[in-house]
């Protein structure tokens, strides 16, 4: 038999018969052991067949792909890229869809911790988060770097800062009760009187922030241990005493003069604004939009009349001013001195006093103030003169009128009682009386004596 012959009758006898089959009859013929099984096959040999097995599968699919036709094995290609790409589509948004949960978590965790936005027109130093702690430590100022910081010595949620903080053009609700006082001189006076968390907030800015600070020796009103009375006393006994008034001084002081101060101070860009936003409010005009009421901002952020901390920041904002004109009356031999809006020069030389008043006039408009002329006083000696509502011609003292109403009104109130002359309506005239000789004996202890005894017959004592 030939090679061949024999080479296919093996294969055929060992692809045709069980590996058992064989092994039996190795056994019989002595080719194998009686007992022992067949071998385990040999790693290497077991990759090779595998490897052998795999491209079979490959030529088998290549085999059956060369009978197909060449418009079903594009489309078959085609099915096959657009499967691949909806699914690359569908893993890069998801990919995006969880990279924008996490800038939102990320977002909204900051939020909590920070303030990011403060309004239109006033969040452009909010990024500044650094103040100067040694210009606050010299100055014994509490050292706050960011929202957070002044929320925590405030005793509120950062929240609540921000709500109290936020500038809306126009607002549903605001913080502040508006109303109207007559004025003296005649028209109304708008007085924004806070409600009570913001009024809490700027008592707290009014004693940590503005309490501490050193304010200009020629500044009396609304300066602790300063009066009308020490205002008046520095003019006693003058050839000539004038009197100027500022108009709208306390809108005059706006949002960002007040934002300036207290970064001048030492504190950062997002501390002063907030800072700024608790003390100013805009003037504002009610009005209704589809039914609700809402109040829509007539300008920009002043300071309020009516807000505690309103005259400690125009006393500190005057700095200036009072020092500049405190030199201007110096040079020209007057005295100076300023109670809020009301600026007073006394002096014994009153040819000077043309020359005075024009330099005077160029410093409040270069300061941004201006004077309220109707409201301009020149008193000489030879009348009587009025400082802040006391006379001072040669001595401390309240108008004649005034003590003369007074004395009258005790007197008639020891005859008649006191409901007898309470002709003005006062909730409480009994303390209103005691307040005004009280106010009498500030001014010159010696002059009220009489009122003093009047007031006992008046009160039944």
């Amino acid at each position: 038999m030939a090679y061949d012959d024999k080479a296919r009758l093996y294969r055929r006898l060992v692809t045709g018969t069980s590996d058992a089959t064989v092994l039996a009859r190795m056994r019989l013929h002595g080719f194998w052991p009686l007992g022992r099984g067949l071998p385990a096959d040999p790693p290497d040999e077991l990759k090779k067949r595998l490897d052998l097995e795999q491209k079979l599968v490959i030529l088998r699919d290549a085999e059956v792909v060369a009978t197909q036709s060449p418009e079903k094995l594009l489309e078959a290609e085609r099915k096959r890229r657009w499967a691949a790409l909806k699914q690359r589509r569908a893993e890069k948004k998801a990919a995006r869809a969880k990279a924008v949960q996490a800038r939102r978590d990320a977002f909204a965790k900051l939020r909590r911790s920070s303030v990011l936005h403060a309004g239109i027109g006033v969040s452009k130093l909010l990024n500044d988060t650094k103040s100067d702690h040694a210009a606050l430590r010299a100055r014994g100022l509490p050292v706050l770097d960011a929202g957070p910081d002044l929320a925590m010595m405030l005793g509120i949620p950062l929240g609540v800062l921000r709500w109290l903080t936020f500038h809306r053009r126009g607002a549903t609700l605001v913080h502040y009760h508006r109303f109207s006082l007559p004025k003296k001189t005649g028209g109304q006076r708008a007085i924004s009187a806070p409600k009570p968390r913001l009024k809490t907030a700027q008592a707290w800015v009014g004693q940590n922030v503005l309490g501490p600070l050193a304010l200009s020796p020629h500044a009396h009103g609304f300066v602790p241990g300063r009066s009308t009375v020490t205002n008046a006393a520095l003019h006693v006994g003058k050839k000539v005493v004038v009197n100027l008034d500022v108009r709208d001084f306390f809108p005059t002081f706006g949002f960002r003069r007040v934002r300036g101060l207290f970064r001048h101070l030492g504190y950062s860009g997002q501390v002063a604004t907030l800072l700024a936003l608790l003390c100013t409010e805009p003037p504002r005009l009610e009005a209704s939009v589809d039914g609700t009421r809402v109040w829509v901002a007539l300008g920009h952020r002043v300071l309020p009349q009516g807000a505690s901390t309103s005259p400690a920041l125009t006393n500190l904002l005057c700095h200036r001013l009072d020092q500049r004109l405190a030199g201007l009356a110096r040079r020209h031999g007057f005295a100076f001195s300023r109670y809020a809006d009301d600026l007073t020069f006394s002096g014994d030389h009153p040819e000077r006093l043309g020359r005075l008043l024009k330099s005077a006039r160029a410093i409040l408009a270069a300061e941004g103030l201006v004077e309220h002329p109707d409201k301009t006083k020149v008193m000489r000696a030879s009348q009587q003169q009025e400082v802040t509502g006391i006379v001072v011609n040669t001595q401390l003292g309240l108008p004649r009128d005034t003590m003369r109403r007074l004395r009258a009104t005790l007197h008639n109130c020891a005859r008649h009682g006191l409901d007898s002359q309470n002709r003005e309506g006062h909730p409480n005239f009994r303390g209103y009386l005691e307040g005004m000789v009280a106010y009498a004996s500030m001014v010159n202890p010696e002059k009220a004596a009489p009122l003093r005894a009047a007031l006992t017959l008046a009160l039944g004592g």
